[in-house]
């Protein structure tokens, strides 16, 4: 059977500051008339993403974007096409959005979704949980009470996706640097993930499971726990990790680090075009501090992963 034709679409995601997403019906006419999702349409011969979402966006809701964030590019088949969704965040726009095609309109939150949604969107909502900073544990050079002093304080201050690396620590100072970790997690509803290269069972008592690059290569099918992260470095790597759909890559290192100043970076050139047709959120990593947040997202990274520059005074 000759293989359809993929439709490129780009897809909207309208973020407010309180966190609330736009959703929109799918009007009278159109295949899966009444079901929920993402406005956007068609791009057009020769069109950028950024202004075929501009140009959709304005004719079916009357609003003026401005920044185009890419996000994440998946492919789905419906019986009627084969479409390529460029799903991109927008949290700037001019107007308040009304429909122009008789569709309904509804800000979101996960915990308040309209039904029924739309299959191609429903992979992608819970990925609007994840914050855009992680921050990766650094108890072997900080000191682990220095190290649990300054999680605190980021935990006060709004801090709510920690990585749990240590392989430096003797396995029993790790075990109850964790515990510790785990409780101060908890107590305030941030999700910690734990490095593969602990014991499983940490990972199982957390949020989920972070694969070094090592262990995602060997790793055949997706770990069976609610949240798995995992480290690449190439094409071929991030390839892997979209294939098992895990629910994000930290991808790097962009620039040079304290630890390997002289090894090979990807640069913002290199990092937005691996970027470019990602299927899952990446966070960059690698020499990086929180200002360049806007930076990477502008690169198509959904935030930035902070080790040292996490657990600096602020």
């Amino acid at each position: 059977m000759k293989p359809r034709p993929i439709v490129d679409v780009a897809v909207g995601v309208l973020l407010r500051a309180d966190g609330r997403f736009l959703l929109a019906s799918r009007p009278d006419g159109k295949p899966y008339a009444h079901y929920w999702e993402f406005p956007g349409g068609k791009l057009e011969p020769g069109e950028s993403v950024a202004h075929a979402l501009a140009r959709e966006l304005h004719e079916e809701l009357d609003v003026h974007i401005g920044a185009v964030l890419p996000w994440v590019v998946r492919e789905f088949e419906y019986p009627h096409a084969h479409v390529r969704l460029h799903f991109c965040r927008v949290r700037d726009w001019r107007g308040e959005p009304h429909p122009r095609e008789g569709q309904a309109l509804r800000f979101c939150t996960l915990d308040d979704l309209p039904q029924p949604l739309l299959p191609a969107t429903i992979p992608v909502l819970r990925w609007l949980a994840l914050p855009e900073l992680l921050a990766v544990s650094n108890a072997f050079e900080l000191g682990v009470d220095g190290f649990l002093q300054r999680l605190r304080a980021r935990l006060a201050d709004g801090l709510r996706l920690l990585l749990f690396r240590e392989p430096q620590l003797e396995a029993g100072a790790a075990q109850t640097l964790f515990v510790e970790t785990l409780a101060q997690t908890r107590a305030v509803g941030a999700q910690l993930l734990v490095s593969s290269r602990h014991p499983i069972d940490w990972a199982a008592q957390a949020d989920g499971l972070h694969l070094t690059s090592r262990d995602l290569v060997v790793t055949a099918q997706r770990p069976l726990l609610p949240w798995v992260g995992t480290s690449v470095h190439d094409a071929a790597e991030l390839a892997h990790a979209s294939a098992l759909g895990l629910d994000y890559a930290m991808l790097g290192p962009v620039a040079a680090t304290l630890s390997h100043p002289d090894g090979a970076v990807l640069g913002w050139d290199r990092f937005g075009e691996l970027a470019l047709r990602t299927a899952i959120p990446l966070y960059a990593i690698g020499g990086l501090s929180g200002a360049e947040l806007s930076v990477a997202q502008s690169h198509g990274a959904h935030g930035i992963a902070l080790q040292r520059a996490a657990w600096t005074p602020r």
